[in-house]
């Protein structure tokens, strides 16, 4: 049985040119970093190289990047920072985006708890923030805006340099949740005026356990989460992860070099896999058709439960999701789907499919002859389907 991997939103696969591009760190230039001999120096230059490749990548300095764990530990530095700047200015608004990954809207509570005002911004049946809504939520006590540059499930792209650019005529801090952009989309985060941005390596074919905080020169001191020694000009204690770094920043690099070519590639096999899975009766995509990320394929099917629809699928060789990995284990529908204003029922019966350069054409024949055969078969044993259908007869 042919098996299709459906879910790089979740992760993706090791590059080979990244996994070759770590081996010599595990065995050969295993030095620290922070040491002055030369096992060390030869690893900091290493280090040095990578800082480097990553900020020529988002059109940034290499002083401007701060390597940490991942996307959430870079959104919780960013939005924390951002906060104890704020608080020296007697600043205490917050705006975001009813959609964010959990890792900002969780941070944007916890200092909701601690006095602090956070105003969430619809994204519309589109899965898109309004510019001129964000211009009109700003107020003199604003200390940050954070929106993500594509959504994790939905995959809809937001007006990023727009938002920027209001930002930074406001003179607000902008961060931006770019873990599902990062070597999927071109990022300048000059031209768009971007003066934070999180990213993580295993969502563009690099290693878990490493990401990126870009802080743009002078916009703000970094507060620490970790404490410990002076690493990562003393922003982030521990010694670095260099395998995973030299990894990381090797698969951004290969990413962004091929993007356009693999952009190509990937939405043509998206838009077909839209295009067939459309024709599976009272379907629905969720979110914008045009503005979305070349991989993302995100349906809902009425009368369909989530968890039993991926259950079925893994068993025909189909590898999804409903929505976030970093959700799976939930029973509530997702908050992203309920925020585009799908009804509880409806974003129970999700599916998203997220694809790469990797998948092929006959890889998106066997998702289009499975789906709709699972779909059906729910349906069949559904309650809710048949009320549905009774009701639509009346």
């Amino acid at each position: 049985m042919l098996r299709v991997y459906a879910d790089n939103a979740a992760t993706t696969a090791m590059s080979p040119a990244a996994k070759a591009a770590m081996l010599p760190y595990f065995d050969e230039v295993y030095g620290n970093p922070s040491s002055p001999h030369s096992f060390g120096q030869a690893a900091a230059a290493a280090l040095q190289e990578a800082r480097e490749t990553v900020a020529r990548c988002l059109g940034a300095k290499a002083d401007e990047i701060t390597f940490t764990s991942g996307g959430s530990e870079a959104d919780n530095q960013a939005i924390l920072s951002a906060a104890a700047a704020g608080e020296k200015q007697g600043k205490r608004h917050m705006i975001s985006t009813a959609f964010e990954h959990h890792a900002v809207l969780h941070t944007l509570q916890k200092l909701e708890r601690q006095g602090w005002e956070i105003t969430l911004l619809p994204v519309h049946e589109d899965g898109i923030v309004r510019v001129e809504e964000v211009r009109d939520a700003i107020r003199p006590d604003t200390a940050l805006v954070t929106i993500m540059y594509a959504n994790n499930e939905i995959g809809t792209i937001q007006p990023i340099a727009e938002i920027g650019a209001i930002c930074r005529e406001k003179g607000i801090l902008f961060h931006t949740d770019a873990v599902q952009a990062a070597g999927h989309l071109h990022i300048d985060v000059a031209a768009q005026n971007i003066d934070l941005l999180s990213l993580s390596g295993h969502k563009f074919h690099g290693p878990k356990g490493a990401g990126v905080l870009y802080v743009r020169k002078g916009a703000l001191r970094l507060q620490n989460l970790i404490e410990g020694g002076g690493q990562e000009r003393g922003k982030r204690a521990g010694t670095e992860n260099l395998p995973a770094i030299v990894g990381m920043a090797v698969a951004l690099d290969e990413a962004c070099k091929h993007l356009d070519q693999h952009t190509a590639y990937v939405t043509k096999l998206r838009d077909r896999l839209i295009d067939g899975l459309s024709k599976i009766p009272y379907a629905r995509l969720n979110g914008s058709a045009e503005h979305r990320l070349p991989g993302n394929v995100n349906f809902s099917f009425p009368g369909v439960e989530g968890e039993a629809l991926l259950l079925l699928l893994d068993s025909m060789g189909v590898a999804a999701s409903s929505g976030s990995a970093c959700t799976s284990g939930s029973l509530d529908p997702s908050h992203v789907l309920l925020a585009i204003g799908l009804s509880h029922e409806v974003a129970h019966g999700s599916l998203r499919l997220s694809l790469c350069h990797t998948n092929t054409e006959e890889e998106i024949d066997h998702i289009l002859a499975v789906v709709p055969q699972v779909v059906q078969r729910l349906r069949d044993m559904s309650p809710v389907w048949k009320d549905m259908m009774k009701k639509e007869a009346v």
